[in-house]
């Protein structure tokens, strides 16, 4: 059952997302420090989404129209507007101009944080397909908050990757033009999650 868990985790984390495009238009544009203290945030918000399932929360917002429509509109309009803010950047990108400092740092953080709290994904996964994991009788808020553990652990593995490799691609994307480009073709990915998300996340009619 954990292996197939663990699989399972791994199969939607590397399924195209928010988090995957964001992540790396971020450090390209910005440097490392800036994509690793929003791998900091998101980590956070999948844990704050992943108690709130394992405490029932999640369940009530999922079984309430109103509730859910505010979730994932608000969560469509971020991610909109994470997608312009990807689009129009023209922050400097030398080494001196990316490094950032502490507000800067904490800004990305917080943007990582409340683009998983808002993250349908998300919470389609805490809500759906976390419990089928669970043991069929007796299952305990410690079994839930173990499985929460282990997808957050393996999705900061994953963002990390996600970070290290745009870092890496930085210095071969660093002419102003071509970095545009490669980060106008994520805004543009950003977007296109937005609006499947949007329809994805739609409760059914009736």
């Amino acid at each position: 059952m954990l292996t197939s868990y663990l699989a399972t985790v791994l199969l939607i984390e590397l399924t195209p997302g928010p988090n995957m495009a964001y992540l790396a238009a971020l450090t390209l544009g910005h440097g490392r420090r800036a994509g690793l203290a929003a791998v900091a945030g998101v980590a956070l918000g999948l844990a704050l989404i992943g108690v709130a399932a394992a405490t029932g929360f999640a369940a009530l917002v999922a079984a309430s129209p109103v509730l859910w429509n505010a979730l994932r509109w608000a969560g469509t309009v971020y991610l909109f507007y994470l997608a312009w803010e990807t689009w129009r950047d023209e922050t400097e990108t030398s080494p001196a101009g990316i490094a950032g400092g502490p507000s800067d740092q904490h800004r990305f953080f917080l943007r990582g944080l409340l683009t998983n709290v808002l993250n349908p994904k998300a919470a389609l996964f805490y809500v759906a397909i976390l419990p089928r994991f669970l043991p069929e009788e007796n299952a305990s808020l410690h079994d839930g908050l173990v499985l929460t553990g282990i997808s957050v652990t393996v999705a900061t593995a994953v963002h990390l990757a996600i970070v290290l490799l745009a870092a890496t691609l930085h210095p071969l994307l660093s002419q102003p033009a071509r970095l545009r480009g490669t980060r106008r073709v994520l805004a543009i990915a950003l977007a296109g999650i937005a609006l499947w998300f949007l329809r994805a996340s739609a409760l059914p009619a009736g």
